[in-house]
Parts: C-alpha cells; structure tokens; sequence
C-alpha cells in the first residue's frame, strides 16, 4: 500500500498550539468585545487549529518556521507591576500600555484618543475585529483572538501635531497583544514612536497597527523593538498611503529571541511616496525576520527601500521585500536595497527582494549585499592606534548610523545610537 503524506491539519497540535486553543478557551470570555468581536475571536482561533501555525512550506513564511519556532506560548499572568518607560522624544504625548492595558494616555490637540478595548465593546461606532483573510496571515489571527487593548487615533484634517506621539507597550513575562488604529486626515502632520519593551521573562506579544494616511498628509512611524532574550514578537503593520500622502516608516529590532515584522503598504493615490527604513541588531541565538510587501496601485507613485543588518553569534536574519506594481501604475519609481554585515561564520542572513511589474513604464531596481567587515579599513583604524574591538565598532556603527541619521532629529538619533552601542558591547 502507497504511503500517504499527512496534510498539516492531520499532523497533531504541537504544544505551542496546544497551548494557544486551550488558552483561548480559558481567556475568550474574559477579552473585551461586542457579539461579533466574540464570532471574530472564535473564527481566528478556529482557523489556527485548522490549518495550523505556518512553516517553510508556506511561501511568505518560507524561511520563518513559525510552527517550529514559536515552541512557547506562555501563560497569562496577572503579578507583572511594569512601569512606564522614559520616552525617546523628551517632548513627546505618551500614551502607555502595560501588560496590554492602556493606563495612559494623553490629551492632544486636534486628536480624537479612544482605548482599544472601549472600541471593541460599543455596538456602534466601535472597532470591528476581521478573522484573517487567509491561513497564512497568523499574526493577524494570533492578534485576533486575544487583543486586550490599544489606541484609537484620529488626527483632524490639517493638523500639525508638532510634539512626537510615542506609544510604549511594556511587559515582563507572558502574553502581550494590542492593537492600533490610527487615522491621519487630510493634509495633516504627525511624528509616532512605537516602542515595544520587556524584560528577559519569557514573552508572546503581538501587535497590528492599522495605519492611514489621507490625501496630502504626512507621516512619520518609528518603530522600536528592544524586548528580552527570551521574547517572541509578532508585529504586523498595515498602511494605506491616499492621493499625494507621504509616509515614513523606520523599523529598529534590537532584542527578541524571535522577531517578525510585517509591513503591508498600498500607494492607492497618485503622487503617493514611501520612505522605508530598517536596521536589524540580531545576535546570539534570535531569529529576526521583516517581511515588507508594498502594492504601487496607480500612477505617478515612489518609494524608497533601505534594510541594514548586522549578525553575529548564531543568530539568523530575514529580509523579504516584494514591490508589486499594478498595470495602472505607470510611472511608479521604485527603490530596493538590502546590505548585511555579517561578525560570525555561525550566522546567516537570508534575502528575497522581488518585483513584480505589470507596467511597461517604470523605474524599479532592488539589490543586496551580504559581506563581512572590511579588513582594510580595520587595519587603517588599527594603524592609527585604536584597538580592534572599538575599531570594529565604529565600523558597525558608522554601517547602520548612516540610515539612522535620515531622521534628522537630534535627540532621536542620539537615543537610537545610544541602543547600538549598547548592543555591541554586549555582543561585539
């Protein structure tokens, strides 16, 4: 008799798994949500156990074994008394969450605030939870079925928010999800900080931010990843850029034994423009992936896309960006690069840039680089009487510095070098 190959949905749960629907059962009837929040949660969870957590077999999550990596899903606790955070930006509106419930939150001109949960209970006016559009989106089912909290943001039209908005999501130990909305109105200005934090306790936190960006408007998301050793951090950010909008996202992950981070953008506006901009401190044994897919739409669209990565120890990273430009989209000029140090033979660094053009009249380019450090200039900086580690560092820092310095704002390229130099102490 021919063997057969078991599908995902015959193979048992793994414990992870286990965990994850047993916890659900436990958790559903405590989580904030009107009637259909309760059928969204249960679709989400359902469609985890149908088709599992995604592995290599799944093509956006190819060098990501979700099902094999994510080999924890810790229990909630109730004992965490986290602290808020100094803010990056000395100036900034802080809102804060701690242990996924917003305990703070300030009051901005020209700026409607609501908390997450309160949005989920009302019946009108209130946020709607979708169950994920497909199996392969697990963030966004993870996200589902057990978000407490988060902020709900509007920005007026023509608004200038000139103080930073810094949103800080703080935990010690077990599981974290929130959720953001955040509007940006027409011809409107705003500056974010997103920053996740945690100890080195075991952590499960997910987040999904839900950012629009309306005609004429700019922004600004940095978003700053410095969790523990033992943290897994799934993070998905969805963003919608309207007519002549602009948009910077910046992505800094400097901790975390497993990180992914997802951005989804749509330039759906003619004379729409995307800045994107990572850099990836990855060390010891984490697995960092940022996974970016960007749809031009129509026509007269840019982007820009630059990724550093720096490896060491046997920590493996992934960079995954794929430009989709529509038919319609002629005159789309977009962007790509992607460049790693690598410090170690025992890590690697995995890259999928990939275009796909259905325009015949564009500008589109991507490339990438993996290298190590230039013995050349290490011996020039040697020669001048630096010792190899420090001239090592400057080297690394002058590597990453450069994309960290297009933010053009003092005080925040000090704090975020300030993160480098301390990463590299503790794994240069």
């Amino acid at each position: 008799m021919a063997a057969t190959m078991k599908k995902p949905a015959d193979a048992p749960l793994t414990a992870a798994e286990t965990a994850l629907v047993a916890q659900f059962g436990h958790r559903s009837s405590h989580l904030p949500g009107n009637a259909d929040a309760v059928m969204a949660r249960d679709k989400a969870v359902q469609t985890i156990k149908a088709h599992r957590l995604p592995t290599r077999k799944v093509e956006a999550w190819h060098y990501t074994d979700l099902r094999r990596l994510l080999n924890q899903f810790p229990d909630w606790r109730s004992d965490v008394a986290a602290g808020p955070a100094d803010p990056l930006a000395e100036d900034a509106h802080r809102f804060v969450l701690i242990n996924g419930q917003l305990t703070e939150r300030a009051d901005i001109e020209g700026c409607q605030v609501e908390g997450v949960a309160d949005a989920l209970r009302a019946d009108v006016g209130g946020v709607a939870l979708d169950a994920p559009a497909d199996a392969d989106d697990a963030i966004g089912a993870i996200n589902t079925a057990f978000v407490t909290d988060g902020v709900r943001l509007s920005i007026a039209d023509g608004a200038e928010i000139a103080r930073p908005i810094e949103l800080q999501s703080i935990h010690d130990g077990g599981q974290v999800h929130t959720r953001n909305l955040v509007s940006i109105g027409a011809g409107a200005k705003a500056s974010f900080i997103d920053r996740h934090m945690g100890s080195g306790e075991a952590v499960l936190a997910s987040n999904v931010t839900e950012l629009t960006v309306r005609e004429g408007a700019e922004v600004r998301w940095i978003i700053v990843q410095e969790q523990g050793a033992a943290a897994s951090h799934l993070g998905k950010l969805t963003l919608t850029l309207e007519k002549d909008a602009r948009a910077t996202i910046f992505i800094a992950n400097y901790g975390g034994r497993l990180v992914r981070q997802e951005v989804h953008a749509a330039a759906t506006g003619e004379g729409a423009d995307l800045t994107f901009r990572a850099i990836n401190m990855i060390g010891e044994k984490a697995h960092c992936d940022v996974t970016l897919e960007l749809d031009h739409l129509v026509a007269n669209t840019t982007s820009t896309e630059t990724v550093r990565n720096v490896v060491t120890g046997k920590a493996q990273g992934v960079f995954q960006g794929q430009i989709r430009v529509a038919q319609a989209a002629q005159k789309t000029d977009a962007q790509m690069a992607c460049n790693t140090l690598l410090l170690s033979d025992e890590g690697g660094f995995a890259t999928k840039p990939e275009l796909e053009i259905f325009a015949d009249d564009v500008v589109c380019a991507h490339g990438a680089t993996v290298a190590e450090i230039d013995e050349d200039h290490l011996f020039y900086l040697m020669a001048r009487g630096i010792s190899a580690k420090t001239a090592r560092g400057l080297l690394i820092e002058a590597f990453v510095d450069e994309i960290v310095e297009e933010l053009e704002e003092d005080a925040l390229i000090e704090a975020l070098e300030i993160r480098i130099a301390d990463w590299l102490e503790a794994h240069g």
